[in-house]
């Protein structure tokens, strides 16, 4: 048993998380998978216990180490778009907080997931574990490198902006697979969707402007 507070109280109460629920609705998020697993997310606990109060407002918040915890929407977008080759296998680059992926742990059966920076490594694994999810798995490892012994992967989901898409990600993307993933450099980026053909080759399309932390090399 957890002695986690996952309910919440005051500006963290399940009243709360529903007004940021009919917030995205308004927004276009359709997926009622999605908006279903992020209404019961405890979306306070992935942050410093000072940031809690901002938990449930559609803004991305700082977790430390010059990284942020994604705005909610981003956060539905990414998802939902991803679900849509009902995917099993999903690797995440990009632990951070560890929100997204406990998101994604409640929607396929497996999630591989990588993170460069040590303390956030440990931070989101241990918290993880806490709250009962057993279907993630974690590593410390450069990004841009993936998983590849344990691929390839129904879906890849980045979630820090690269000023390319990585080939060595590609190559781990199954055929029928999907990517979603910032691309650019500067202060905004595109949300790309690259799809791995069955046929063989990927295309891709931009969905919107997006806002991340760089896709950096080298894990510390």
């Amino acid at each position: 048993m957890t002695s986690l507070d996952v309910n919440g109280i005051g500006m963290t109460s399940q009243r709360t998380r529903d007004r940021l629920i009919a917030r995205l609705a308004d927004e276009g998020i359709s997926s009622f998978r999605v908006m279903e697993v992020m209404r019961r997310a405890p979306r306070h606990l992935f942050m410093d216990e000072a940031m809690a109060s901002h938990a449930y407002e559609d803004t991305a918040l700082p977790i430390g180490h010059g990284q942020t915890i994604s705005q909610p929407f981003v956060v539905a977008r990414m998802t939902e778009l991803l679900l849509e080759v009902a995917p099993k296998v999903v690797l995440e680059i990009g632990t951070g907080s560890g929100y997204q992926c406990y998101v994604l742990s409640q929607l396929v059966e497996r999630v591989f997931s990588v993170e460069r920076l040590a303390p956030l490594h440990r931070q989101a694994s241990r918290l993880i574990h806490e709250l009962g999810v057993r279907n993630c798995h974690f590593k410390l490892t450069d990004g841009g490198w993936g998983w590849p012994e344990k691929g390839p992967f129904d879906a890849i989901m980045v979630t820090a902006a690269a000023t390319s898409v990585p080939q060595s990600l590609l190559e781990q993307l199954k055929p029928g697979g999907r990517m979603v993933i910032p691309v650019g450099g500067g202060d905004t980026q595109e949300l790309r969707v690259i799809d791995h053909q069955e046929a063989g080759g990927f295309s891709e399309h931009t969905v919107e402007l997006v806002r991340f932390v760089p896709l950096v090399t080298g894990a510390r």
